[in-house]
């Protein structure tokens, strides 16, 4: 027995107009969510107005207290009536929505704020007088004078007083305030020249929680700077310039090592003509970028700008503004891949410095007390004798420890080759190849990078020649949605670059005739659906060519210089060449650093020498 919605009335329904404060209520749910929300719009209009210095000051997580501070252009007192108007802005005219070169356009943050909550905003116009109006739960109130120097302060107070409903599903005043220090670092990302600072003044004196100070230079420099400050120094150390272009998009930014990692997708800021954005598009594209140099619980840190013209990407998708349409999205993807692969391949054996550090962290000693003396510091030709001086020699235990082959006799006068890896001094545990380098020393594992230089072969070799096929006897047939099957058949070309035939089979199925030969017997209605499942979830598939890297893998594993094999000098030193020539070499097949280096300096101060 069906029964009535007890909402719905049994009389005819009626329509009815809503009131202008219950309509700005329901617009405040989706454009405020939580107070960072409201942050981000008050910081996104201090940008707009051209400011260059923002203070965001809060109180309980923004909850209490959220007070913006600007020196931008200001409002005119007659102005702001108007501004607290809904669908009121100077950003836009209404006549093109689609050429938008601003962060707010909409004109309803203001009025959503003032809807749910107690707004005040104070502005004063270069050659006018101050000026505030309040705000208190949809009730505007008269315009009235104010002190203020220059440029807008917005307070808000007692967020979602008016609808206290809202309250209970906010977090702790803890997370909300790290919520609003993330919408914070993300837009000074995306203005570097501009100061921004974040205060919490919930107590007695207010605490500083993020300084970032106007950078200088050009906008590289600028950013390099600004990415330090926010991301830290490590990040900036161990990044890749990223600069490309084509067809009217503009990608900078910077993305670093496969080595410089972390465990979630927490450090992943990508922005859109300046605008911070969570796109699944923009996320698929870094992932893919990565995808052979990480193992999949790893993720890539990155700082990646587009810029583009207005009309080729569509802001206006939701009232957050954090989700954006390309009217091209296959360029967009297709730039950032190409960009990081060829930033990547360029960085060549280069491996990030924290692993520098922690294997410094892992060797340092602990603290035995005040040093008593500082030795001096001797020159190399004095180091070099004194180490053959004092080098044990035990014949029958050099096997053991260590080993390699006489090098060959130099001058003195004649200056040994300069190699970024160095030239190969010993072997250690028949795994570790120990190399001298101009300023510090290396060490490499032997098998993590021979395996490194055969998977890059053999990687050149399947590109080269292509993914050999081979043909089912008895095609498998696969019935699908008619969506499912529209959806495969658009990538049908790319599987079949990776050895994987399929075909439409009347109706809503599909024939899969070829699989690549490399997987041998597969079950190809199971690996049809898995593809399947990646294009709905992510928008492309990378499963066949996963599987198909996976394999090269695993066959340059085997085939690789095993653990515990001796080498002669002249193999460690060719391998480290190779190493040097081949892009990627820094990392294993699984993202792991396949050399550590150590600069001298660190080196004596383990041994307490500086």
């Amino acid at each position: 027995m069906a029964h009535l919605d007890p909402n719905i009335s049994e009389n005819h329904p009626v329509i009815r107009q809503l009131d202008e404060a219950a309509i700005n209520r329901i617009a405040a749910g989706e454009v405020v969510e939580r107070p960072a929300s409201a942050v981000k719009e008050l910081v996104e209009n201090a940008l707009d107005a051209g400011a260059r210095r923002i203070t965001v000051d809060c109180a309980d997580g923004g909850k209490r207290l959220i007070r913006v501070t600007d020196d931008g252009c200001g409002i005119a007192a007659d102005d702001l009536p108007l501004a607290l108007s809904r669908h009121a802005t100077s950003k836009i005219d209404g006549t093109d929505l689609l050429n938008i070169h601003t962060f707010g356009f909409r004109g309803e943050a203001l009025p959503s704020l003032g809807a749910v909550g107690r707004l005040t905003v104070t502005s004063r116009v270069a050659g006018q007088d101050a000026a505030e109006i309040l705000v208190e739960g949809g009730t505007v109130n008269a315009v009235r004078p104010a002190a203020l120097n220059s440029g807008t302060v917005v307070t808000l107070r007692e967020l979602f007083y008016a609808t206290p409903a809202r309250l209970k599903f906010l977090r702790t005043d803890r997370a909300e305030s790290q919520a609003i220090a993330d919408v914070v670092k993300r837009l000074s990302m995306a203005e570097p020249f501009v100061q921004f600072i974040l205060r919490d003044v919930s107590g007695d004196a207010p605490r500083e929680i993020f300084r970032a100070e106007g950078e200088t230079g050009d906008l590289f420099d600028a950013l390099h700077g600004r990415l330090s400050g926010v991301i830290g120094r490590e990040f900036a150390e161990n990044a890749l310039r990223i600069d490309a272009e084509r067809e009217g998009l503009h990608l900078t930014g910077y993305a670093a090592l496969p080595t410089y990692s972390r465990g979630a997708a927490v450090a992943q800021y990508l922005f859109v003509n300046g605008r911070p954005v969570r796109d699944k598009l923009l996320v698929g594209a870094l992932r893919a970028a990565y995808f052979d140099f990480l193992s999949r619980d790893r993720h890539p840190v990155a700082a990646l700008f587009l810029d583009c013209d207005p009309k080729l990407v569509d802001v206006n998708v939701h009232p957050a503004k954090s989700e954006v349409r390309f009217r091209d999205p296959g360029m967009a993807r297709g730039l950032i891949v190409s960009a990081l692969r060829h930033a990547l391949a360029e960085a060549g054996h280069r491996a990030s410095t924290t692993v520098a550090g922690a294997t410094l962290g892992a060797m340092r000693p602990e603290p035995t007390g005040a040093r008593v003396y500082q030795m001096d510091r001797p020159g190399p030709v004095a180091r070099s004798l004194s180490y053959d001086a004092q080098m044990p020699v035990f014949e029958e235990t050099a096997p053991v420890f260590a080993r390699v082959d006489a090098l060959p006799e130099q001058s003195a006068d004649q200056p040994e080759p300069d190699y970024p890896l160095g030239a190969a001094r010993g072997q250690v545990h028949e795994n570790y190849i120990i190399a001298q380098t101009a300023s510090g020393m290396v060490i490499v594992d032997q098998h993590a990078a021979h395996e490194r230089l055969v998977y890059e072969k053999l990687k050149r070799q399947m590109a080269e020649n292509g993914v050999a096929a081979q043909a089912l006897l008895i095609p498998e047939i696969v019935e699908l949605s008619a969506g499912d099957r529209a959806r495969l058949l658009e990538v049908a070309e790319d599987l079949a670059r990776f050895g994987l035939g399929v075909e439409p089979f009347g109706g809503n199925a599909i024939a899969v005739r070829e699989t690549p030969a490399l997987l041998g017997e597969v079950n190809a209605r199971a690996l049809v659906l898995d593809i399947l499942d990646e294009l709905s979830d992510q928008g492309e598939s990378l499963l066949v060519q996963a599987k198909l890297e996976a394999i090269l893998s695993r066959v340059a594993c085997h085939g690789s210089i095993r653990s515990g094999r001796r080498m002669r000098a002249d193999e460690m030193n060719a391998l480290l060449r190779e190493m040097e020539a081949t892009p990627h070499s820094g990392q294993c097949n699984h993202g792991r650093p396949t050399y550590v280096e150590l600069k001298l300096a660190d080196i004596e101060r383990l041994f307490g020498r500086t």
